[in-house]
């Protein structure tokens, strides 16, 4: 198995939906162990480095009853899925009763299976866990109350909403800070040593069958953002934080395996000082539409950059075609598939869904392909995973205008160069036409004519290095419009 890519492409797989329909499409029962190689041979050709099947592990029948009393989630489902079935309700894969993969998706035999057969294509595997919360069925609210954090029965009778008896004990219900408590799920105590230990020896028996972890909200187990959380609930804070002490015991066993976080709050550069190889890069999403924010956010450092994940559409975001103009989510897809770091994409927005499916269920609506978006991201793949754009060095482009023209400020421009291999690609995220002049920062274009093909569209401009790199190669993008350049000398 070669090392992980530098700047990896992941396609994230809702597992039991994409059973569901391979299922029905052959017509029969379609499990990790006996996916037709067809389907197989169709998702090796997207082109990416990693497979994150989403929701392997058994699901609570406990967190199944929670949300059928919730009449919230129940209007949601039947929103998205008119004609809902109680069986279409198939529970969290965030209420993780054990960290087994289900029966019904094949068993640990399917994923070793699956594993295997992605491996002999040099894919890697990446799978769930959830640090902050497990399930009220999970066997340790038995075996081990003293790892979740307490309660008593003035708790209860306070805030009902917040805490929930199990066997005999008040345990309080799983909470992001900034909001109600999740009534499905019990919150571990990150504090608590014989907990960190146990979390170690389940992520231990995890890396034996997988390459990497998506750790679930894990800024909410640091020790800071724990303390402020649970406070004295919380007992003792440890000398070590929470994050150092699991990844260096996997990694020690496990060089290879990679954490990503599910990050927020701009706790990124600390989780990736606690170990984490890659974290969620939510911020420069949030900042997609508007250019010199995002030209602002790629001037951050360079080591920085590379173990972020870019994306514009994952199971907790809206669906990109449902948020995006067409031209605007190509302009973006382009973005975060040729800066550093990893790129996330998601099941589903290669043929423009536009239905963002909860994670409680195990159908989706069927929804019209779009095959023109479908050809878009193929070729953009391919295009995003050639040699140097993995291993090359990458630069931002300064970009300039003129006094009566400063439309260049709706411009970012990157290049990329490794050997004899060079790329430019410059977006225009904006609403408006725009043209300023690209400087690219290589010396030896000077006295020479280059080819710039753009990949995506195979547009070809033949071009002056001494101008290229002098005041800067003069670029004119509609709306949303972007050129992805391989430069070649004449």
């Amino acid at each position: 198995m070669k090392p992980w890519s530098k700047h990896p492409l992941i396609y994230e797989i809702n597992t039991w939906v994409w059973l569901n329909e391979l299922s029905l499409k052959h017509n029969r029962s379609v499990t990790l162990a006996t996916v037709p190689p067809e389907e197989w041979a169709s998702l090796f050709s997207i082109g990416v480095d990693a497979i994150w099947f989403m929701g392997v592990w058994e699901r609570s029948p406990k967190g199944i009853q929670v949300a059928l009393n919730n009449e919230g989630l129940m209007s949601e489902f039947r929103r998205v899925l008119p004609d809902l079935q109680t069986q279409d309700i198939v529970g969290s894969p965030y209420c993780v009763r054990r960290y087994v993969v289900d029966d019904r998706l094949g068993g640990p035999g399917g994923l070793a299976a699956a594993r295997n057969i992605l491996r002999e294509r040099g894919l890697r595997l990446i799978l769930d866990f959830v640090p902050n919360h497990v399930a009220p069925d999970h066997p340790w609210v038995k075996e081990h109350p003293k790892y979740f954090v307490r309660g008593n029965a003035d708790d209860v009778r306070r805030e009902p909403a917040s805490f929930l008896e199990a066997g005999g004990n008040i345990f309080a219900c799983g909470k992001d800070p900034y909001f109600p408590a999740w009534p499905d799920v019990l919150q571990l105590n990150a504090f608590d040593c014989d907990l960190r230990q146990a979390i170690i020896d389940t992520v231990s028996v995890i890396a034996g069958q997988c390459d990497g972890i998506r750790c679930d909200m894990a800024m909410l187990v640091m020790n800071n953002i724990f303390e402020r959380t649970w406070g004295s609930r919380a007992g003792q804070r440890p000398d070590h934080d929470y994050w150092p002490t699991v990844t260096n015991a996997i990694k020690w066993r496990y060089p290879e395996f990679r954490f990503i976080a599910e990050a927020y709050w701009d706790l990124e550069w600390e989780l990736q000082q606690q170990g984490f190889d890659f974290c969620y890069d939510k911020r420069l999403y949030d900042r997609m539409e508007h250019a010199e924010s995002v030209r602002m956010h790629l001037l951050a450092d360079l080591a920085y950059q590379e173990k972020l994940v870019r994306f514009i559409e994952n199971h907790d975001e809206p669906r990109a075609a449902s948020i995006f103009s067409p031209q605007q989510e190509r302009a973006a897809a382009v973005t975060i598939a040729t800066i550093p770091g990893a790129k996330l994409f998601h099941e589903g927005q290669f043929e423009g869904r536009k239905v963002r499916l909860p994670v409680f269920l195990g159908r989706s609506p069927v929804e019209p392909v779009d095959a023109d978006l479908q050809s878009f991201y193929r070729r953009l793949l391919k295009a995003a995973s050639v040699e140097g754009l993995r291993e090359g060095r990458w630069q931002l482009c300064e970009r300039n205008g003129w006094p009566d023209n400063a439309s260049y400020q709706n411009l970012v421009a990157w290049c990329w160069r490794n050997g004899g291999e060079r790329y430019l690609i410059v977006v225009n995220l904006s609403d408006l036409a725009s043209q300023g002049q690209v400087a690219l920062p290589w010396d030896e274009l000077k006295g020479k004519t280059w080819r710039l093909t753009d990949v995506l569209s195979d547009e070809t401009f033949d071009r002056n290095g001494d101008e290229m790199f002098g005041p800067g190669l003069y670029v004119d993008l509609g709306p949303w419009k972007y050129h992805f350049f391989r430069l070649n000398p004449l």
